[in-house]
């Protein structure tokens, strides 16, 4: 859409009604029906997420949802937030917008996070940060990498955001990293890297390497529970995670599942880290333009097998196992798994400051492919707080 006059004035209301919420869910039809990779959400998942308030996240926050109009037309929409988890761990007032969507407006864009910074404001909040979906399990907007495909659970966005919320005040906190390996363009994991994960397992017999057991669902998202709870938690942005919101995770993906890329390592029988990864189902919901009904479950079933494209959700290991190469050794029998497959995997959201990481990614020869930026707020008339 082209940049119209920011002279018509624009109205920012909340959402009241269920009329209301169907117009929230489905107006970025209208903001991406020309943009060839974007990839709508599954539309009846997302209608239930908000109507029913069961989104892990959402279950402990305020929120609210708002509507941008202009003309009698709806022009923008954002959620806003309070994660009380958040602030209580990091003993701060910080408050979150996602879902932000609008027209290429300035005006509009200003009017949705003018009006979720005084939402905020008048809760008490310092800081406001974003874009962080809690629905969509989406963070940051891209700035680099805007002609990549979209892959499962990422943003996607038009330039043009980036250059609202930079106008409205709004300052980079964080970028997230995107690196991708394509196995079925001749990709090719170092053959040092098996080399040393075949040392590893023969140096300490105790240590095994098995895929994830889905007839004990339940079970293995514990032990993702407590890897992931304990592995990263000196990350940027890090939350302990509530189990329900591991189950809530782990309910979305469990259709979705190749037991092949999701991986534990275990000391003696007992699970120390994990790889977690997943198929890329956007191909399956572009196809379907977002909706199940009613042929699209046949779709996805039929089509589930032939996707080759991954995203690899999370590595972690315990800190008691960080410098024993176990991430390594994680990688390497993730690579063997899915090899045969001819996958491309990407990897999304690596901090732009881990460097560790960053670096065992490069040496693997992953290329960064796309970065996305979280932005943040003063509330205070933008003077600088303590946190």
């Amino acid at each position: 859409m082209n940049n119209k006059s920011n002279s018509n004035p624009v109205t920012v209301k909340p959402v009241e009604n269920n009329k209301d919420l169907k117009k929230f869910i489905y107006f970025p039809s209208k903001i991406y029906k020309d943009d060839s990779v974007w990839v709508p959400p599954m539309w009846s998942s997302e209608y239930r997420e908000y109507k029913n308030k069961k989104n892990a996240v959402l279950a402990h926050s305020d929120y609210q949802l708002f509507l941008a109009y202009m003309d009698g037309k709806t022009v923008g929409r954002i959620i806003v937030y309070i994660d009380y988890n958040f602030n209580k761990f990091y003993k701060t007032r910080t408050g979150f917008f996602g879902a932000f969507e609008s027209i290429n407006n300035s005006g509009v864009g200003k009017s949705l996070l003018e009006k979720a910074e005084t939402w905020l404001y008048e809760k008490g909040m310092t800081f406001v940060r974003g874009p962080i979906d809690p629905v969509a399990e989406k963070w940051g907007f891209v700035i680099d990498g805007y002609e990549q495909d979209q892959i499962f659970m990422s943003p996607h966005n038009p330039p043009y955001y980036n250059d609202i919320i930079a106008a409205s005040g709004y300052s980079k906190v964080k970028d997230l990293l995107v690196y991708s390996a394509d196995m079925g363009n001749g990709y090719r994991m170092p053959d040092r890297f098996k080399r040393f994960s075949d040392f590893l397992l023969k140096k300490r017999p105790n240590l095994t390497v098995r895929r994830i057991n889905l007839k004990n669902i339940n079970s293995e998202a514990q032990h993702i529970w407590k890897i992931m709870n304990t592995a990263v938690s000196g990350n940027w942005g890090y939350v302990p995670i509530e189990i329900d919101e591991v189950r809530d995770i782990v309910k979305k993906l469990k259709a979705i599942v190749d037991p092949d890329a999701i991986l534990f390592v275990e000391d003696n029988g007992v699970p120390v880290g994990c790889a977690l990864g997943f198929p890329d189902i956007n191909r399956i919901i572009k196809k379907n333009h977002g909706r199940m009904l009613p042929f699209g479950f046949i779709r996805f079933i039929t089509d589930l097998k032939k996707i080759n494209d991954y995203r690899l959700w999370a590595l972690a290991v315990l800190e008691e196992y960080h410098g024993m190469g176990f991430d390594v050794l994680l990688y390497a029998k993730l690579y063997e798994a899915l090899l045969s497959k001819r996958i491309r995997m990407e990897a999304n959201y690596i901090l732009e400051d881990n460097v560790y990481i960053k670096n065992a990614l490069l040496k693997l020869g992953m290329t960064q492919i796309k970065r996305y930026r979280v932005y943040e707020k003063y509330l205070f008339d933008n003077k600088k707080l303590d946190r």
